[in-house]
């Protein structure tokens, strides 16, 4: 299994779940979870926020490169508030940062501590939440 592969512990997104994924700030969906986001309806070019059903957590910058923690918790924190608004959906969160940008689950995970309820989690973070 790829470590960027979101159907960890056979976990996959449910009918309806707005798939929430790693991206880069230049909105280039080419691998891993962002690059199944597009059947979800991401758009190229856009790697921040919601589109379709599909919600893009900046994990990268525009050149690429690994954001530094700080920084990706800002857009969690970002991304849990609008979870909280829309309480009507329901989020499939997948191991962000956790693949390409080269985090750990134990590094990224805990961030999203205190997600409502309408949020689902790889089964490998459950410890760390």
């Amino acid at each position: 299994m790829k470590p960027y592969d979101y159907h960890i512990d056979g976990t996959t997104p449910q009918n309806k779940e707005i798939f929430v994924f790693g991206s880069n700030l230049a909105g280039v969906h080419g691998a891993g979870a962002a690059r199944e986001a597009l059947k979800y309806g991401a758009v190229m070019g856009k790697g921040i926020g919601p589109e379709g059903q599909s919600y893009a957590i900046p994990t990268k910058d525009k050149q690429i490169e690994s954001l530094d923690l700080k920084a990706i918790e800002e857009y969690v924190l970002d991304f849990i508030e609008c979870a909280s608004i829309n309480s009507h959906k329901k989020f499939f969160v997948t191991r962000i940062g956790c693949g390409l940008a080269g985090y750990r689950d134990e590094q990224i995970a805990p961030m999203f501590r205190g997600a409502p309820l309408n949020c689902n989690f790889p089964e490998t973070w459950r410890q760390f939440l």
